[in-house]
C-alpha cells in the first residue's frame, strides 16, 4: 500500500535532527581539523570540493563527527591522528583548566611531555585531588560525562564530625540545595570519631561540588576528598601528579560500551 508523507501544519516548524554528542557544522569540523580557516571552509564547501564519507557536500552547516568521520578535500584527507586517553593523578592546588588568569598550576602543567591536545571528562576542583581521565576523544568525553550511562565515580571522603550511617543514608535519599537536587549513588562509613569521618561515596552524576555541597548541608564540611575510581578504571599505584596513556584494548574492557571511532575508509 503506498503511503504519502504528512504535510506539517501551518505555522507549525518542522521537525529538526536532535545533533549527536560530539558533532559540530563541516565548517567548524574543517576548522578544527586544520584542514582550513573557518571562511576558506565555507567558499571550499560552496565549491562543491569537500566530501564527507565520499559525498561531496555543498552545506557548512552539515552536522558531522570529526574524530569519527572521513572528509576530505579534493580527494585529499588528513590522516585520522590516534585517540589518546590518560589518566591522571591530580594533586590538591591544581585546577582542570588549560590557563589560570591567577597563575595557579593546571593539570596541563603535569601533562607536558604529551603532544596531543586532549580535554578532561568532567573536573576536579582545586581541593580535590585523585583520577582525572583527559582525552582526544571528545565523543567518548560525553559519553562518560553522560548521566543515562550511569558511569559510577568512586570518592574517599574526610568530614568534619561523626558521621553516622544514619547520616549518610540521607546522602543517598538526596538534598535540594539552592534549587537543585543531589544525591550520591551510595555512602558508606569506613571510620568514625568525634573529630572526623572517613567514607567511601558514589556518584553517578557529577554536578558541580556535588559531594561538598551535600556534606555542607548535613554540617559535615569535607576536609579531603580523592576520587579513585573512573567506571572498573581504578587509580590504584599511580603516584601523585602521573599521568600513564590507557590503550584502545583496556578501554574496551574497562568501558565495553563506549562509541567506537570510524576506521578511516
Amino acid at each position: 500500500m503506498a503511503t504519502t508523507a504528512r504535510k506539517a501544519k501551518p505555522g507549525r516548524a518542522p521537525l529538526r535532527r536532535t545533533r549527536q554528542h560530539g558533532e559540530v557544522s563541516l565548517e567548524r569540523a574543517l576548522s578544527k581539523l586544520g584542514l582550513a580557516s573557518r571562511t576558506q571552509a565555507r567558499e571550499l564547501i560552496a565549491a562543491g570540493r569537500v566530501t564527507v564519507d565520499g559525498h561531496a557536500i555543498t552545506d557548512p552547516g552539515r552536522p558531522v563527527i570529526p574524530e569519527r568521520t572521513a572528509i576530505a578535500i579534493d580527494g585529499a584527507r588528513k590522516p585520522q591522528a590516534a585517540v589518546v586517553t590518560v589518566m591522571l593523578h591530580k594533586p590538591r592546588g591544581v585546577v582542570t583548566t588549560r590557563s589560570d588568569p591567577d597563575g595557579r598550576p593546571t593539570v596541563y602543567s603535569l601533562l607536558h611531555d604529551l603532544e596531543t591536545r586532549v580535554v578532561p571528562v568532567g573536573r576536579l576542583d582545586l581541593a580535590t585531588s585523585g583520577l582525572l581521565l583527559l582525552t582526544s576523544d571528545t565523543q567518548f568525553a560525553n559519553w562518560l560525562s553522560d548521566p543515562a550511562n550511569r558511569i559510577p565515580r568512586v570518592y574517599l571522603v574526610t568530614a568534619r564530625g561523626r558521621v553516622t550511617p544514619e547520616i549518610a543514608a540521607q546522602l543517598v535519599v538526596g538534598r535540594t540545595i539552592d534549587g537543585e537536587h543531589l544525591s550520591a549513588a551510595r555512602a558508606d562509613v569506613r571510620k568514625a570519631s568525634n573529630r572526623e569521618t572517613h567514607l567511601v561515596v558514589t556518584l553517578i552524576e557529577g554536578k558541580n561540588r556535588e559531594i561538598r555541597r551535600l556534606f555542607d548541608d548535613l554540617g559535615h564540611a569535607v576536609t579531603h576528598l580523592r576520587r579513585i575510581k573512573f567506571g572498573a578504571l581504578a587509580l590504584g599505584t599511580l603516584g601523585v601528579g602521573q599521568w600513564r596513556q590507557i590503550g584502545e584494548h583496556e578501554l574496551d574492557e574497562i568501558f565495553p560500551g563506549r562509541p567506537k571511532r570510524r576506521k578511516p575508509l
